[in-house]
């Protein structure tokens, strides 16, 4: 596998031989890309869509993503000797749970905000914003803590979608910034290596050295990691896998279910498709966690754009 070759939004770290044997096996988010990328995908994926409407709105809000993590802005240098420490502990360096960003971060949300002035948006998607840029710092810093932590309050699910998207631009920075050569994969391969959070999906990519391997992409910092297929990414389980899909799917897109823990997680496949984008065609695939979640199964992790993402 030639290096980057596994996303076009990435860059090789480490052994290109992939696996579990291979802990280096990782990509780094580029910055520059990530956004465009997933907007570029949810502008082809909406037209025609039953979900049209919903997914312009996160094409745009993907688009002021891409504004806020192009336009300069400083971040602190990472110490790289507090990376390296985590790194041999085997913990994740941006650790989420507990990570307190910067306050530089809500300047990307300024600026995220801004960048959406331009777009159509709905009324209630404004009146949101509105009451988000009315808040003080302290309001705001509590609203990131509370999604960092899992604990959205339902009043907050409006407000809390952008300042998850704006963190997510933030820890993807972060991640573009860690020393490549130094991070290992954690001893639980169904977390990023990176931040600790869940992925929102993986991809079976369909080229290289190694075509047919499987990334799982994280949902915040956006690093992608390399987990052995036929292993279910949530309990490690190999006996009771199955591959779940809608009437309508091309083939793209399926949910690997597990007997075992009664999870399951979105595989995208890049033979099928190769625009797939994880971000964005996990968004547009909501009728395959219908479909898993009426037979019994519950989703591995929630995507946090979706599990908070009301206009």
């Amino acid at each position: 596998m030639r290096q980057g070759e596994v996303a076009s939004q990435g860059k090789w770290a480490g052994s290109a031989s992939g696996g579990v044997k291979a802990p280096e096996a990782l990509i780094l988010p580029d910055p520059v890309r990530r956004f465009t990328d997933t907007a570029r995908r949810l502008g082809a994926l909406a037209d025609g869509h039953p979900m049209e409407e919903w997914l312009r709105f996160m094409m745009a809000l993907a688009q002021a993503q891409h504004v806020a993590a192009t336009t300069p802005a400083p971040l602190a240098a990472l110490e790289y000797s507090r990376v390296e420490q985590a790194v041999e502990a085997r913990l994740p360096p941006l650790a989420a749970h507990g990570y307190r960003p910067e306050a530089a971060w809500r300047d990307g949300l300024s600026r995220l905000l801004d960048a959406l002035d331009s777009y159509p948006l709905p009324t209630q998607a404004r009146s949101v914003m509105a009451r988000l840029r009315a808040r003080d710092d302290d309001a705001v810093e509590n609203l990131a803590d509370d999604f960092l932590q899992g604990d959205v309050e339902a009043a907050d699910s409006g407000a809390v979608v952008y300042v998850a998207a704006a963190l997510q631009v933030y820890f993807t920075r972060m991640a573009a910034s860690l020393p490549a050569s130094s991070l290992r994969l954690l001893p639980d391969r169904g977390m990023c290596p990176c931040c600790g959070s869940t992925p929102v999906a993986g991809l079976v990519t369909a080229s290289g050295r190694t075509p047919g391997a499987r990334y799982l992409y994280c949902s915040l910092c956006s690093t992608a990691w390399n987990h052995v297929r036929a292993v279910c990414i949530t309990c490690g389980g190999s006996r009771a896998l199955s591959l779940k899909a809608t009437d309508e799917d091309s083939g793209t897109a399926r949910a690997e279910t597990c007997g075992d823990c009664r999870t399951y997680s979105k595989v995208l496949y890049q033979a099928k498709d190769m625009t797939v984008d994880p971000f964005a065609d996990d968004l547009a695939t909501l009728g395959l966690d219908l479909l898993v979640a009426e037979a019994g199964w519950s989703r591995h992790a929630p995507n946090p754009l979706i599990l908070i993402g009301q206009m």
